[in-house]
């Protein structure tokens, strides 16, 4: 089960002036099932994204980089299942009929359309079976469905993902709402299994995608379930502007004001991923401290949270601690000095200046590792810099999930 999550109360996830939300049941994997979701945005709403880098990027992901290029969104189609991912020419012709279908059902180009798709590689999309879905979603279009939305996106996750905000902001009250999918193949490079967020500000395509990039760098790439970057992980950002609230100065406060309270939002969802994490049991926090830049200190939280025995000691409850030193020992910073590094396990330090710490009791580790949430700290002393990375455990049903997947 989930660490401490559950689905999001309807009634909490405030609508976003300019957006409704539309599901379908394409019975793509499942007969019955909500598979599909149509995201109508209003007319002058301003789109920015970021996308895997994984070279096997899917067909979807490749159209959407070059429907954001070509022309304004209009709407964003997304069907879970398939992922439409390892389908070649013929992957891109099928999402381009999903595309060219949504857009005569809108009145809009297919250019206006950004497609997405969850499930399955190296499956050709049923893109006949969307095509047919695609009028239910757009007769229920409606602004509250953002809680239906965030289940018509799931895979294997065992709850639905969305989290909501408002702000006041000269004057204004500023509301931003978004839903995110994943549990498993989650090592974003990038971006994040998928991930949409609208607010009701008005701004500028190029300020928006530097919004998005920053609000990703500290959420959706500070996670990490199994390492594995998927081939479809793509990340939105919708301002529709009809909150009359226009930013323009990524210096001024406003700004500052709204890029908080984006990444706060994107934060929930990126959590969320991990809480849900294929078979967790454990929910842990890797806060790396004193580095001297960025890159080294998520490098050394990823080596940790990406660790098979690490994360399969923390499901055993096992406070086999050393695992820890390992992983920091080959995360790749190459002059770093172990003789000046620390590491908690919440509040009790287990290792200092690059050896057991002589208070140090076994009992003191197994009190943390008992518990559902746990901080990982480690201080390495060499700067000013710190980074924050969230894993989950390995469980037994990790592999049994993967191991069933697509039967």
């Amino acid at each position: 089960m989930p660490v401490n999550l559950t689905a999001p109360d309807p009634a909490s996830l405030f609508p976003v002036p300019g957006i409704t939300l539309g599901i379908g049941s394409a019975g793509i994997k499942k007969p019955g099932r909500k598979d599909v979701l149509v995201m109508k945005l209003a007319a002058g709403s301003t789109v920015a994204g970021v996308f895997t880098k994984n070279r096997f990027c899917a067909a979807p992901v490749q159209l959407c980089r070059e429907h954001l290029a070509q022309a304004t969104p209009a709407a964003l189609v997304v069907n879970t299942g398939n992922a439409n991912a390892g389908t070649g020419l013929d992957g891109r012709e099928r999402a381009l009929k999903v595309c060219d279908a949504l857009a005569q059902e809108m009145g809009v180009a297919r250019e206006q359309i950004l497609p997405f798709s969850t499930g399955v590689i190296l499956e050709p999309l049923p893109h006949e079976k969307i095509v047919a879905a695609l009028p239910q979603a757009v007769a229920n279009l409606a602004p509250a469905n953002w809680a239906e939305a965030a289940e018509a996106i799931m895979t294997t996750d065992v709850v639905s993902k969305a989290a909501s905000k408002q702000v006041v902001i000269a004057g204004k009250t500023i509301t931003i709402t978004g839903i995110a999918k994943g549990a498993g193949m989650i090592h974003p490079n990038m971006a994040t299994m998928l991930g949409y967020l609208a607010c009701d500000a008005k701004l500028p395509q190029p300020l928006l995608q530097a919004l998005v990039k920053h609000a990703a760098d500290r959420s959706f790439n500070c996670i990490t379930i199994d390492g594995d970057t998927s081939t479809n992980d793509s990340f939105m950002l919708i301002a529709t502007g009809q909150s009359g609230l226009e930013i323009t100065d990524a210096a001024g406060a406003d700004y500052a004001v709204l890029r908080g309270a984006v990444t706060e939002v994107a934060q929930t969802l990126a959590q969320a991923i991990v809480r849900d994490g294929e078979g967790a049991t454990k929910f842990m926090t890797v806060q790396v401290e004193g580095g001297r830049d960025e890159t080294e200190c998520k490098a050394v939280g990823y080596a940790i949270g990406r660790s098979p025995l690490v994360k399969t000691a923390f499901f055993a409850s096992d406070p086999n601690l050393g695992r820890i030193l390992a992983a920091i020992g080959y995360a790749g910073i190459d002059d770093l000095d172990v003789d000046q590094l620390d590491l908690y396990l919440d509040d009790v330090l287990v290792a200092t200046r690059g050896g057991r710490n002589p208070a140090y009791r076994e009992e003191d580790g197994q009190r943390v590792m008992n518990k559902a949430e746990i901080l990982i700290r480690v201080v390495l002393n060499r700067g000013a810099v710190d980074a924050t990375v969230w894993t989950c455990d390995f469980s037994y049903d990790y592999v049994k999930i993967n191991a069933d997947y697509r039967s």
